[in-house]
C-alpha cells in the first residue's frame, strides 16, 4: 500500500513544479520510472517489471510524439511515462482515460478562469499562459492508483 502514496507524493512534486516553473525535471521521471519498476517487480517478479516497462515505453514514444507536434512538452512526455512505470500495460488505456479526461476538464476550468478572474489567474505571455499539463497527469496517474482501493 506504499506505492500509491509515493506516486502522489512525486506526482504533487511534479504539479508544483509545472505550475511554479513550468519545468518537469528529468530526476523526477527517473526516479518515478525507477519506483514504478520496483513496484511492477514486487508486485510479481521479472514479468510484471517487463509488462511495467513496456507501459512505461509505449507511454514515452506516445509522449514524444505529442512533443513531436508541439501539443506537449518534453518533460509531460517523461513525466508521463515515469508515471506509466506504475502500472502494468493492461491498466495503459485506463491511465491515458484518466489523464485525458481529467486534463479536459482542468483545462477547460483554467480557461474559464482566465477568463473570470484574469487579476487572480494573472496575465502572463509566454510559457506561464499555457496550462501545465503535468497536473492532468499527476492527477490521472493519482486517480489511477487511488481508485482500486476505494470502497465498492
Amino acid at each position: 500500500m506504499i506505492w500509491p502514496v509515493a506516486l502522489t507524493l512525486l506526482a504533487a512534486f511534479g504539479t508544483l513544479s509545472d505550475i511554479k516553473w513550468r519545468r518537469l525535471p528529468n530526476w523526477l521521471a527517473l526516479l518515478l520510472l525507477a519506483l514504478g519498476l520496483a513496484h511492477g517487480f514486487a508486485e510479481g517478479g521479472i514479468v510484471a517489471a517487463g509488462w511495467h516497462a513496456l507501459h512505461m515505453a509505449i507511454a514515452l514514444a506516445a509522449g514524444m510524439g505529442l512533443f513531436a507536434i508541439g501539443a506537449w512538452g518534453g518533460g509531460d512526455a517523461k513525466f508521463y511515462a515515469g508515471i506509466a512505470a506504475f502500472f502494468p500495460l493492461e491498466k495503459g488505456i485506463e491511465l491515458l482515460l484518466w489523464v485525458t479526461l481529467l486534463g479536459g476538464a482542468l483545462v477547460i476550468g483554467w480557461m474559464v478562469g482566465r477568463r473570470l478572474f484574469p487579476r487572480l489567474m494573472g496575465y502572463s505571455k509566454g510559457d506561464h499562459a499555457k496550462f501545465p499539463y503535468g497536473i492532468a497527469i499527476a492527477t490521472g496517474g493519482i486517480a489511477t492508483a487511488w481508485l482500486p482501493f476505494l470502497p465498492a
